[in-house]
């Protein structure tokens, strides 16, 4: 799906929680809060591409080159999910999760090599390497963003 980030942020959001932002953080990619997890993007992004996945498991790391890579763990009050885009609102998508319950989110992404250089939102992080390879996910977006998601048990850390 094509999303448009506004004030530099899009995110994942279970469709049980009251509509919240969290706080800004300029020391993070990922902001998290119950049934939410927002991206920090550069100002110059105004698509991405996004893909999401709903995996039964950890999924394997592969070894193609990202801009970026986080994960964090969330709790889904109803497992139904939509995107946020903030001033656009609420977006339902068609992935729906098998059940309610603690997930870990893998968020990945890369930007548009034909749109550098890209500035970070996050302090401290400087140049954003872009590797190629992702040109066909890319398309016309400036970035690609591919959420893995998967179940864990209650108090589970990675």
């Amino acid at each position: 799906m094509k999303v448009s980030p506004d004030h530099q942020l899009f995110g994942l959001v279970d469709a049980g929680v009251d509509r919240d932002f969290p706080d800004p953080d300029d020391t993070k990619w990922l902001l998290s809060m119950p049934g939410m997890v927002y991206l920090q993007v550069p100002s110059q992004v105004f698509y991405t591409a996004l893909r999401l996945e709903s995996w039964s498991a950890a999924p394997p790391d592969s070894s193609v080159e990202w801009s970026g890579q986080e994960e964090v763990e969330v709790e889904l009050p109803t497992g139904g999910l939509a995107v946020d885009t903030i001033d656009g609102g609420w977006e339902n998508i068609p992935l729906v999760l098998p059940s309610p319950g603690q997930y870990r989110m893998r968020w990945k992404w890369v930007f548009n090599r034909d749109n550098a250089p890209f500035f970070s939102p996050v302090r401290g992080v400087g140049d954003i390497p872009v590797p190629g390879g992702h040109e066909g996910d890319l398309g016309e977006s400036q970035q690609f963003c591919l959420v893995q998601i998967w179940r864990v048990g209650r108090g589970s850390r990675c």
